[in-house]
């Protein structure tokens, strides 16, 4: 289907997913970022721990933290708040 008659998602629909690891303090910082946007939009949120999935790790372990939106990679290292919920409204 063509983008222009596709329909978006509103932010309530959507689902960010951080990928992270206990004791990193990149992680912590972006999961105050992940949880003050989606607290905002309404938008549901989970967390996942790399160290409890293998998959995971295996393709993030460089990268952590990560945010997914809609199971699409957004970023990684360090979240943008503004960038973030122009991702989730758009």
């Amino acid at each position: 289907m063509s983008p222009l008659f596709r329909r978006k998602a509103a932010p309530r629909d959507r689902i960010v997913t951080l990928v992270r690891k206990p004791g990193c303090h990149l992680c912590d910082d972006a999961q105050s970022v992940v949880e003050a946007v989606c607290a905002d939009l309404g938008v549901r949120w989970e967390g996942r721990d790399i160290t409890e999935d293998p998959a995971l790790h295996d393709q993030y372990w460089e990268q952590i933290p990560v945010v997914l939106v809609d199971g699409e990679q957004h970023t990684f290292w360090r979240v943008d708040e503004g960038r973030l919920r122009k991702a989730l409204t758009d």
